[in-house]
């Protein structure tokens, strides 16, 4: 196509801006051509994988491209940049061999669905669920390929729900996700007057008590399924206000009336990814690895203490510790555990061998790599 002619009166800059824009087209055309080529590998991979019946999914293996790329990367693009690039281009090859159907709290617009396309990319099919407890049934039964369910926030702890039914389903978990979350006060109406009830989760509640506290001291909270269900029903009823992200604002034609209204202006929710262990292997060791793992042990003096000497006694680095109550009636508790490491390495699997002796009960939930900055 042939170029406009500038006006006599645009400036020599106009001229190196078109200049710099057509060197931009140019390596779009350049970087297109790669990905198809990338994609075409893929595809011939999927055909091997086929034939092997392997799975398509190797978590270990994208942490590893990311990082071979996080470790090469010279700038101008930022480092932190590369790994979200990569996912999307990961995911669109990945479609190329089957589809990826991934399970999460919904419906459209809660920060689980943001933690689902943050982890897969958006080349997946999303099967929106009512609840933690249909992510996990409809993943044990084989609808989805993964479930995606929150396990941690930084300021109300632990997400209890889901991390009893990792007691009571054969799920185990194969990754993990963090996600910055940023509550907003969505409404039909902009502003604070005439609401009669603020909808939401009870996680998203907790986390902006002080906000409301202070600002509608007197306004019901109602908690619902998920933040994305109160932006649908304040979608419907003005009376109504709900508590979500920006994305939940404009898939139901809501206003931001007060950004970031959580307590925490740091506030973030690890997600877990979980699958059937008939459908996916344990990933391989990747380098940076988490094991997650739940155990009990006999209510005696010092039982907690010898559970925990084996991973002292072969440098087995603990980061996670948490207890939830048996429902046993006995004061019982189960200890939810992170340690750093892979069982593939003999000094871990040293440790969790003489741990799983000492307990009364013990079961891995799942050894995963995790991001590293």
């Amino acid at each position: 196509m042939a170029d406009t002619p500038l006006p006599p009166s645009v400036p020599a800059l106009d001229d190196d801006l078109l200049a710099l824009r057509r060197q931009i087209d140019a390596v779009d055309r350049e970087l297109l051509a790669l990905l198809n080529k990338r994609a075409s590998l893929a595809q011939a991979v999927g055909e091997i994988k086929k034939k092997e019946g392997s799975v398509v999914f190797r978590p270990e293996r994208e942490a590893q491209v990311i990082d071979g790329l996080k470790a090469v990367n010279q700038g101008p693009l930022k480092t932190e940049s590369v790994a979200p690039i990569w996912r999307e281009i990961m995911s669109a090859c990945r479609a190329l061999e089957t589809p990826t159907r991934v399970a999460y709290l919904g419906p459209a617009g809660t920060f689980s669905e943001l933690a689902a396309l943050g982890f897969f990319g958006s080349s997946i099919v999303r099967v929106p669920c009512a609840s933690i407890d249909e992510v996990f049934r409809t993943t044990t039964a084989g609808a989805a390929d993964f479930g995606v369910v929150p396990v941690e926030n930084s300021t109300e702890g632990v997400v209890a729900r889901s991390l009893d039914l990792f007691l009571t389903t054969p799920l185990f978990i194969i990754g993990e996700t963090s996600l910055y979350v940023r509550h907003n006060l969505l409404r039909k109406h902009n502003g604070l007057e005439g609401i009669a009830a603020v909808c939401a989760h009870p996680q998203a509640l907790a986390q902006c008590h002080l906000w409301l506290s202070n600002h509608l001291p007197q306004v019901e909270r109602r908690p619902v399924a998920s933040n994305a269900e109160g932006a649908r029903l304040a979608s419907e009823d003005p009376s109504l206000a709900a508590i979500a992200s920006e994305r939940a604002a404009s898939e139901y034609g809501l206003h931001v009336v007060a950004p970031a209204i959580q307590d925490d202006p740091h506030n973030r929710t690890r997600f877990a990814i979980v699958t059937h262990p008939d459908r996916h292997p344990q990933p391989k060791a990747s380098g940076h690895d988490c094991t997650s793992l739940v155990v009990s042990v006999v209510n005696r003096p010092g039982a907690v203490h010898d559970m925990l000497v084996p991973l002292k006694q072969y440098g087995v680095s603990m980061t996670r510790f948490e207890s939830r109550p048996a429902r046993s009636g006995q004061w019982e508790y189960y200890f939810y555990i992170d340690i750093q490491g892979h069982p593939d390495q003999p000094h871990v699997a040293q440790a969790l061998k003489e741990l799983r002796d000492a307990c009364a009960f013990f079961k891995l939930l799942g050894t995963y790599p995790v991001d590293v900055h």
